[in-house]
Parts: C-alpha cells; structure tokens; sequence
C-alpha cells in the first residue's frame, strides 16, 4: 500500500491533537456574509474570468467524468465552484459552498488549506487521506496560483470527484491549468500597462510592428518584428509589405480596401535555432485628420507560451504520460476516421489488442517503478515495429491496441500480427536481468466483426483472452463461438469461488525419490478441482483464473493447511517421516504477513517444521530486498525451502548464494530431452556442479525413462521426481501403494 505524505500525516495528527472527532461533519469558523463575498468576487473579478476559461476547458475535455472545480481565494475562502450539479448540491448539503473558509483548525485535513500552505507543488487528498470520514469517498486535488510577477499567493484552484475515478493526471493537469493562468494574468497585466502608454514606442515594446505607406512600402520594422518574422530592418524597410511571408497580403488588403484584422494566429519558426514562434497579429489602416489614408499599421503579440502549455494540456489529454504512446480516448477517435476512410474505399481494417504475459509477476516481484520501466521499453519496440498508416496505443496496464488499415483481405493482417509478437523474442535487457516477455494477441476485422468502435474493440479483447487461453505469445481471429468461451469462463470463475465452501478442491501427491537409495525422501502436493459437472480439472485450467481474481491467497493457505494436516496424519499412523512439499505463488510469497500464516499451520496440525518444503519459482525472488529477508524468517522456522523451475526465470546467480534455501528443482523442460544429446544435457550438468558447490540439493522433475534416471545419476543428481516412478495420486492410493513403492524401490542401477 502506497504510504501517506508527510504533510497529511501531520494535518491529521494535527486534528487528532485538537480533540476534532473524524465522525462529524465540521463547521468553518468564518464563513462571508453575502455582501462581504460579492465584494470579494469584485476584488477577484479578472482572476475568476481568467479561471473561468480554463476551468471549462477542463471541464471539457473531461466531459462524463462528474468532477467538481473550485477556486478560493489566497485566505482559503471559496469564491466560486462550477461542474458537476450533483457533487455541488451534496457538499452544500454539508455546508460546503462559496464564502466558506477553509482552515485546517476548523476544516481538518483539506485540500485547499494545504495547497496554499504547501503551494510550490500540485496536492492530493485520496479518500483516508481526510481526518474527516465524510470526504473519505471523495479524491480531492488542488494547486495554488500566483501572480507571475512577484510570486504573491493569490489562490487556489480545487478538483473534487469520487474516490473510485481518481486519476494521477489530475495533478498534472491542474499544474498545467495554474501554470496557464498565471501566465494568462501576466499578459492582461503587461497589455493594460501597454494601453496606459497610449502610444507606439516601437523599439521599447515586446510586440512586433511594422509600420507602411499608402504604397504598401515598408517604413518602419522594429526588433520584435525583426525576431518573429526572421528578417532584418536593413533588408525590409523599403520594399513592398507584400515581400512579408504570411501577414504581408493581410497588411496590403488593409491599404486597398480599408480592412482590419484583429488576433489573427501566426507561426514563425525561427531559422537558426528551429524554434517556434506562435504570435495574434493585428492589422489596421492609418489615417490623417483629413481621413485620407497614411498607410497600414501591424502588430505581433507573443503567445507561444500560451499555445505550448494548451498544446502540453491537450497532449496529456490524449497521450499515456508514461509511455508516450497514444491513449484510449486518441486511439478511439482515431479508429473512428479510419472506419470512415475504410468505408469510403471499401477496405477492410484489422484491429489487435496486444496483452504482455504473466506482466504481473514483474510488478508484484520488482516493483511498480521497474513494471513502469519494463512497459517503456516494450512501448519503444512496438513503435518501431510500425509500418507507415499503422497506429499503436496504450490502453492501460500493460494492454496495447493496434489498428492495421487499407486491408484488401483480412489474411493480410496476420503476417503483421506475427512480425508484432516476434518483437519479444529479444529479452528486454533492465537492472541487469534479461526478460523473457512475450504477449498474446486477439484481432478483430471491420466490418466482418462489428461496425463500429466499440463493438470492435470488444471482439478483439474478446479474441485476445481467447489466445491467452491456448498458451502463450500467440494470436487469436475473433469469431463468434469466442463469446460462449468467454460466458464458460465466468461461469468457471463463480463455480471457483464456491468450490473452497463447497469443498471440492483435492490434493494429489508425486513421490520424490533419493537417487542412490531408492528411499522415499518427500512427496510433492499438487491440487485438483472436482468440479460438480466438469468433473476433475487441473490446476492449468484454473489456478491463472484464480490468481487474476485474487483467489490464489485463499487456495494457497487450504493447500498449505491440508498438505500439513495429511502428512502429520500419515506419521501418526506409523508411517516413516517425510517431507510433504508445498506450491507458493507469488502473492503469497511477498505477502508479509505470510510467515505468521506458515507458522499458524504448523502449530495447528502440530508438524514438525522439518517435514514441511515450500516451492518458490525464480520470478518470486527477483524483488531481491523482499526475498532476501522473507526466506531467512521462513527458515527459521525450521521449514526447508526449493527453488522450483530452475532455469527458467530470471535469477541472478550473485544473489542465489544469499537466498536462505535447500535445495534447486530441475524444471523438466530441461530433463525431457537430456537422453537425446540435445543442449539441455549441459545445462542440467551446470545446474547440479553448481549447486553442489553452493551446498544445494539437487532435485529432478518430469523423470519418465531408464535412460534419463542413468544421466541423472551420472551427473550425482540427489533426488528424481516423475512418472517413472509414479503419478500424482490421491492420499488414499498412496496410503494403499506406499509398502510396494518402498518393497520395490524402483531400481537406480
């Protein structure tokens, strides 16, 4: 959980030490008689203009999104709100409206309070954050603004909408709002100290003007004029304003027919630097006192700060601010022209959401910080894979959207799709580990799979959870029958939530087997779903189900609990001691709370810790400051730990040496084909020399021949676990087969 900012932490241990009860709706101290705010609002009347404008632009450009906007003055008192009718009728119903003072001794912990007492930096109040409980299903968001000359604190701008649609752009954008207005203040107040002068002094303003006889010639052209437009003074006075690239036949039509032009938006881009030059360009005919004309006067104003910092909002509005890719609502609107295009050419477009696989375990092992680097990188790959009239975004999380347009036929998107996917084939190469990502991909055609954008975008999610469900870094076409696989898999979902209660879920065990001996060292737990009609299901086609719902927790502690309570049972009833060994995912694994539900299982079935073996995987301990502490503690406990699945992550072999385990656990990826002379020989044979010199045992899985046990004992593997020796079976035929596994001891010569 994300941790509070100090400066909320100490407002609400301030409230607590004034006595202020969380539970009660507070009252302002000071709230403004009528009178007193309409006369406040007077003193502010150029401000709240100013703050009006861009209010509605926001507002605007979060249209749907119910969002109360609020500015107070620099004392805390609320001026004015606008937005949402609901939000506003609410907080007035709480006495929240304009003329009332916010302070955090009478308000408690608030938003505007503390963006004018903390107002270099944008702020942020998510629900708990309120001392209040009454705002704690609200997310408040405030940034103060000044006068640009002097930085004097003039306000504050405020943002308040539901806890459920919080939103860190909101930060950045009401940053970029202050930012326009105090620039937005700034230029009225330089335009106002312009007007006082009434007069041109044509090389002391900041405005670019030129200045022209009835003739059109040039006579004067200040510096200003000189920067915008690129051209000396030397070079134009004397020639004809028509020379003038852009506002030069503005500038003429003035002196043939006595037109005027007002705020007429110019670029200019500057040659030597690149740079460019945004400015509003006035134009007026001169007369004399005779009313016969002089010739034409031009002006430029300087409005490039103005324009980039609407140009930076609108960009925020319609890019992802991680990646740089474009978002959601860009992309929509722009597979809304390309079905335009389509219809009018009678073409085809395909569009692909693209999904990262197991992208989770990166975020739950690594951090967020090192996820949010990893989709960086993905996002650089994917763009360079663009061929000219593709488009790419980013839709959220790590799902990315393609559209492939000017399609003849629908086939011919599928050697794109493939050239997409091949892109992870490279690892990603971050803090010195390689990444082997890869993605599923689901396509959806217009007009074949829907009509419009988002009948569109739903059969392609739709295909995508279709390819996720084959296996890994695949694709998948949309059809029809996908929608009924889709109602199975929910269906699957509600029958899994019910199956802990109703008891369904069962333990097999595999025997792992001393290689030298013969003796029964351990016996791997592995679950099954009895399912009331499906009948028997493996975990394949459940367990990735149960993690996406954050079910795994809960099945995790039933296995862990069950494993124990059965191993313990076999002792009592005289069988010899063993190890039962245990699946951790990886939600468990970094739950801190987990150690305490180790040792509550142990001391519920009275087990000896000894006889218990928890499986971690690779991926689990890349987050190397998490790992290294949690195995320690598990340790020492007295439990055994194995690292499953060996070879198959991403493990730093510097850090393997600090980790607190017993043994490595061969994936049988690597066994299948060690007979075979193939690579995977060598491989196991570096797995074992290595951790025999790290005091490691070594256990195979997937052992089913004569010819992989002989290499295994070859290489002085310490332990063999598969269908050579036996299946996964159920408590009740292990019990009944134990005394011929151990009579037998299946050969190791």
């Amino acid at each position: 959980m994300k941790s509070k900012a100090d400066f909320i932490l100490e407002s609400n241990q301030y409230c607590r030490d004034r006595g202020m009860d969380a539970t009660k709706i507070p009252s302002p101290q000071q709230i403004l008689s009528q009178a007193d705010l309409i006369k406040k609002r007077e003193e502010y009347c150029e401000i709240l203009s100013v703050v009006n404008f861009f209010g509605e632009k926001i507002l605007h450009f979060l249209k749907g999104t119910p969002l109360l906007l609020s500015v107070s003055d620099n004392k805390g008192f609320i001026l004015h709100m606008m937005g949402d009718e609901t939000i506003k009728k609410t907080i007035h119903d709480l006495g929240i409206k304009p003329g009332v003072q916010f302070t955090e001794s009478s308000m408690g912990t608030n938003v505007v309070n503390l963006s004018l007492k903390h107002h270099q930096a944008p702020i942020q109040i998510i629900g708990d954050d309120h001392f209040h409980t009454y705002l704690h299903e609200s997310a408040c968001y405030g940034v103060a603004f000044h006068n640009a000359d002097d930085r004097e604190l003039l306000g504050s701008l405020i943002i308040m909408t539901a806890k459920e649609l919080q939103n860190p752009m909101m930060t950045t954008m009401l940053a970029t709002t202050a930012d326009s207005i105090e620039r937005e203040l700034m230029l009225r107040k330089q335009n106002r100290k312009l007007d006082m002068l009434n007069q041109i002094i044509m090389d002391n303003t900041r405005n670019g003007m030129i200045l022209t006889n009835r003739d059109g010639v040039i006579t004067a052209f200040n510096q200003y004029a000189e920067l915008f437009t690129g051209m000396s003074r030397r070079d134009m006075v004397g020639r004809k304003v028509q020379q003038l690239d852009s506002m030069g036949d503005y500038i003429y039509e003035v002196i043939q027919k006595g037109s005027t032009f007002e705020d007429v938006q110019m670029s200019f881009g500057k040659k030597v630097t690149g740079d460019r030059l945004v400015c509003l360009f006035d134009a007026y005919p001169l007369y004399d006192e005779k009313k016969e004309l002089l010739g034409a006067f031009g002006q430029f104003r300087n409005i490039t700060e103005k324009v980039e910092a609407q140009e930076r909002f609108n960009y925020l509005a319609n890019h992802d601010d991680l990646t740089k890719l474009p978002n959601r609502r860009y992309y929509k609107d722009q597979l809304k022209s390309f079905i335009r295009h389509a219809q009018e050419r009678s073409e085809k477009v395909a569009i692909v959401y693209l999904d990262l696989d197991r992208f989770k375990i990166v975020n739950d092992t690594l951090g967020h910080s090192s996820g949010d680097l990893l989709l960086t990188m993905v996002s650089l790959r994917l763009r360079e894979i663009l061929t000219p009239g593709e488009f790419v975004a980013r839709m959220g999380g790590d799902e990315f959207m393609f559209v492939l347009p000017h399609l003849k036929h629908e086939e011919e998107a599928l050697p794109r799709v493939r050239a997409i996917l091949n892109t992870f084939r490279q690892p990603f190469n971050m803090n010195g580990y390689e990444f082997h990502l890869t993605a599923s991909a689901g396509i959806s055609i217009y007009p074949k799979d829907g009509q419009d954008v988002e009948s569109l975008m739903v059969t392609a999610d739709t295909a995508m959870y279709s390819a996720k469900e084959r296996g890994l870094n695949i694709y998948a076409m949309y059809s029809p029958d996908m929608n009924t696989k889709s109602h199975e898999k929910i269906m699957l979902e509600s029958s899994l939530r019910k199956a802990l209660e109703h008891e369904e879920f069962q333990l097999f065990y595999q025997p792992q087997m001393d290689i030298r001996t013969g003796d029964l060292k351990g016996v791997e737990a592995l679950i099954r779903w009895h399912h009331p009609t499906r009948g028997l299901i493996y975990p394949s086609a459940f367990i990735p189900l149960a993690e996406e719902t954050g079910l795994i927790k809960q099945i995790d502690r039933w296995v862990l609990r069950e494993a124990c309570r059965q191993n313990k049972k076999w002792q009592d009833a005289g069988m010899p001691p063993f190890r039962v060994a245990v699946n951790l995912s990886s939600q468990e694994f970094l739950d801190d709370g987990f150690v305490k539900v180790v040792q509550d299982a142990l001391e519920e079935t009275q087990l000896d810790p000894r006889y218990l073996d928890l499986e971690i995987t690779e991926t689990m301990t890349l987050n190397v400051e998490h790992a290294i502490p949690m195995l320690d503690k598990l340790h020492r406990l007295g439990i055994q730990i194995s690292m499953d699945d060996f070879g198959t992550g991403y493990s730093s072999l510097n850090y393997l040496k600090n980790f607190s385990i017993d043994r490595l656990k061969i994936d049988q990826s690597f066994v299948r084909d060690i007979s075979l002379g193939t690579g995977d020989g060598n491989i196991v044979s570096i797995i074992i020399a290595m951790a025999h010199s790290m005091n490691l045992e070594v256990i195979a899985e997937g052992v089913e021949d004569q010819q992989q046990l002989q290499f295994l004992q070859a290489q002085h593997c310490d332990e063999v676990q598969g269908y050579y020796f036996s299946k996964p079976v159920s408590a009740n035929e292990f019990e009944q087969s134990f005394a011929a596994l151990i009579a037998s001891r299946k050969t190791m010569n």
